[in-house]
């Protein structure tokens, strides 16, 4: 890019190249059904009963796995419909969900698939109180469950599933009673779902639904029939470790496997032994030390999730550049968008942001500002697989790649296929090691092939069947 061409000139000329994409791949979020019958040559009336019979969330024990998030609880939610097909998904993975059952007895059962997605997908975002709309009312706490979860009365559980223990997600609107993210001071615009845990596993499970409906696998249906690629390069991801010592055979472990990248998460930026140094000291050692140790032809990236104030994150982001990492990830609090400006027009490095925005109308603001140089973003944050394609189609209309956070077992699943389906994703983030994501219940394991890449599965929905023998051993109740 030329010195005299600003990034905003430079995503002008870029969104138009993208704005085709963006309409075919909002297309088949407008008519989910119509796009999965499409698919495969039939009329969205020709698919099976799609109506929602029965929602239960497995509970299955975590002995002997390792979290990769410290709220996991082992709940496998699942939404089967009369024609006897079941969707499933996670919950707990990243933030508690609580009274999910409840809700979705409410919201779901009864309710035909075809019908409810559609609603799920149209969304436009949050916004503040009393801007846009105007005249949104005050949010409300609700207060803790009681205890005995929802196995308890049906009172209880209606509780429950109003409910905002402390550090959860859940924030209500009034009328609306849309969960959502805490702390944030936005609304629900015009009933839309951002952020929302609840309606966004259920999304999830409504995709893994609709693919097993037509036996094609999700991101089929969501590239509109014609996927854009059958697998994507990955790259190691690694874990917060304790000494500045331990990233070097890490990564050299990750290399040896067959990654074409790895990225530092990195932890308490100390030496095994000797006196303290600041943070950022140490995270910037390992930095050094990690480029030495695998050579200048290796994509290497950094991630401090958030971890530095502006001077550290532009000490730290001008290494980068000289060393040539890729990428370099969250540097900032993700709310500091003046900080986030500042970074980008100081340094060449890309900056990668979005995990912590939960409104499309927010990804479109950092983005017209040049607070973020590629997108990322959480699935849940942002709607399940429906709102996560439409950040991603957000962000190639403006002609910015596209990032999805990868880090929980069928949370890889899902972003995966939406990585598959949008044309502006380059990359697989693999916790690693890899077998940190296995869990008994699945059949497949993510693992990289001998060139590096993760292929695409080919199983309908979701695309990972579960070992139901394996799930009956470590399942330890069914809430209904």
């Amino acid at each position: 890019m030329k010195a005299n061409t600003s990034r905003r000139d430079f995503l002008s000329i870029s969104a138009a190249l993208g704005a085709a994409g963006a309409a075919t791949g909002l297309a088949v979020l407008a008519d989910p059904a119509g796009a999965a019958a499409q698919t495969v040559g039939v009329k969205s009336g020709d698919l099976p009963d799609l109506t929602i019979k029965e929602v239960k969330i497995y509970v299955t024990s975590l002995d002997g796995v390792h979290k990769l998030n410290g709220t996991e609880t082992g709940e496998l939610i699942s939404v089967v419909t009369n024609s006897g097909i079941e969707g499933n998904y996670t919950i707990g993975d990243r933030s508690t969900t609580p009274g999910w059952l409840a809700w979705a007895k409410s919201e779901l059962v009864g309710k035909n698939v075809m019908n409810l997605l559609p609603t799920y997908t149209s969304t436009t975002g949050m916004k503040a109180s009393g801007g846009f709309n105007g005249g949104a009312g005050t949010p409300v706490r609700r207060p803790a469950p009681p205890v005995g979860g929802a196995a308890g009365t049906a009172a209880a559980a209606t509780a429950a599933a109003a409910a905002r223990p402390a550090g959860s997600p859940a924030f209500f609107n009034g009328a609306n009673s849309t969960p959502g993210r805490a702390d944030t001071g936005l609304l629900a615009r015009s009933g839309g779902t951002w952020p929302n845990y609840y309606t966004a596993a259920a999304d999830v499970c409504m995709w893994d639904i609709l693919g097993k409906a037509v036996n094609q696998p999700v991101y089929k249906i969501l590239s509109g029939g014609t996927p854009t690629k059958n697998r994507v390069m990955a790259y190691a991801s690694s874990q917060h470790l304790a000494t500045v010592e331990d990233y070097i055979p890490d990564v050299l472990k990750a290399k040896a496997q067959g990654f074409r990248g790895y990225k530092i998460h990195p932890g308490g930026g100390q030496h095994a032994t000797g006196p303290a140094i600041p943070t950022y000291i140490g995270h910037m050692e390992e930095i050094r030390e990690v480029r030495k140790a695998v050579g200048d032809e290796f994509v290497l990236m950094h991630d401090p999730v958030q971890g530095y104030n502006r001077y550290e994150a532009l000490a730290v982001g001008r290494l980068l550049e000289e060393l040539n990492y890729a990428w370099f990830e969250d540097p900032i609090r993700t709310v500091d968008m003046e900080g986030l400006i500042e970074l980008a027009r100081q340094l060449s490095i890309p900056l990668h942001v979005g995990e912590f925005l939960f409104s499309i109308a927010d990804f479109a603001e950092y983005i017209k500002k040049d607070a973020m140089g590629v997108v990322r973003l959480i699935g849940d944050n942002v709607g399940g697989i429906s709102g996560s394609m439409r950040v991603g189609l957000l962000a190639d209309a403006h002609g910015l790649e596209c990032a999805p956070h990868n880090w929980g077992p069928l949370d890889l699943a899902v972003h995966f296929h939406v990585e598959l389906a949008l044309p502006n994703v380059y990359w697989f983030e693999m916790p690693f090691p890899s077998e940190y994501t296995d869990r008994a219940y699945f059949k497949y394991q993510f693992r990289i092939d001998k060139d590096g890449y993760v292929p695409a599965p080919t199983e309908p929905g979701l695309g990972y069947p579960i070992d139901r023998a394996a799930l009956d051993k470590v399942t330890t109740r069914i809430d209904r």
